[in-house]
């Protein structure tokens, strides 16, 4: 019932050009390995979704037990193992993708020092390249009612699946049951978003389910204040092909002739014309 919710959400495929803020090193290091880095979602700068989903589980759960459901002990359990798994469990990479390309909100985060560029890359070949990964394109869901709603499918899939359980069981019993749940669960979290990031009209990048990552192909970099794993996105599908890039912001910069033509003769040292051109963001540079 859940696989069924979560592959309507990510069936549908990107049509407009896909932004991905990052610094300048960060286009260098995404134009010269022609990959993305697609950081473990709970250490990612806006990893609160997944507590926002446990936020929407806990007030499902308030609900359906102040109304006087029958197996109150079946939906406390599945409240804990969702906090609990939510940290603790399976990992699901993902990256960021934004269909404004020039948001003020991002530049502060990604050119505080003028140092940041929004890539617009061309979503078919996002999605193909997506698709031989078996990585999957979800569109961000933002509004509080339909969030709601699909946590409600949620319950009523835990319900269903434990129907032939008696009550009163071992919280573990359940556990074991919720188990099922788990993948479809983390990549419904991963796209549901709070509310107050709307502006940002985020689609979300995400790879196949890892339950260990010692077998995968996990790497770890230096983040703010901690290790942050993540695994590598091919963006080309073929060898030695450059990356499709459609667009180009270029970041708030106190050298903006200078810095729009090292970005065109940067981008086309790798072989990359932006069938839309490379543009400067029209946002003033401030030091503070």
């Amino acid at each position: 019932m859940i696989s069924r919710i979560t592959e309507a959400l990510f069936s549908e495929p990107p049509q407009e050009t896909l932004y991905h803020y990052t610094s300048l090193s960060g286009v260098l290091g995404i134009i010269g390995s022609r990959t993305l880095w697609a950081s473990d979602i709970r250490y990612m700068n806006d990893s609160a979704e997944l507590r926002h989903t446990a936020d929407l589980v806990a007030r499902e759960v308030a609900e359906r037990i102040d109304s006087g459901h029958s197996r109150p002990q079946l939906l406390t359990s599945f409240l804990d193992w969702v906090k609990n798994r939510i940290t603790n469990g399976h990992i699901l990479f993902g990256a960021s993708f934004r269909a404004n390309g020039n948001l003020l909100s991002q530049w502060r985060g990604y050119s505080a020092v003028g140092k940041g560029a929004s890539l617009g890359f061309n979503p078919e070949t996002v999605s193909r390249c997506a698709q031989l990964q078996e990585f999957r394109m979800g569109r961000c869901i933002y509004d509080r009612h339909t969030q709601q709603h699909l946590i409600a499918q949620v319950l009523d899939a835990v319900e269903l699946l434990a129907r032939d359980i008696d009550d009163g069981v071992e919280r573990e019993v359940y556990h074991q049951l919720f188990e099922h749940l788990e993948s479809d669960l983390l990549r419904l979290a991963a796209i549901l978003k709070h509310p107050s990031f709307e502006e940002e009209q985020e689609w979300r990048l995400v790879s196949p389910v890892i339950s260990d990552y010692r077998q995968a192909a996990v790497n770890f970099r230096e983040g703010r204040s901690m290790l942050v794993p993540y695994i590598r996105f091919a963006l080309a599908v073929e060898d030695h092909e450059p990356v499709a890039l459609d667009h180009v912001f270029l970041g708030p910069t106190p050298n903006i002739s200078l810095s729009m033509n090292s970005m065109k003769m940067c981008l086309a040292k790798h072989g990359i014309r932006p069938i839309r051109g490379i543009e400067y963001c029209q946002i003033p540079y401030r030091q503070n």
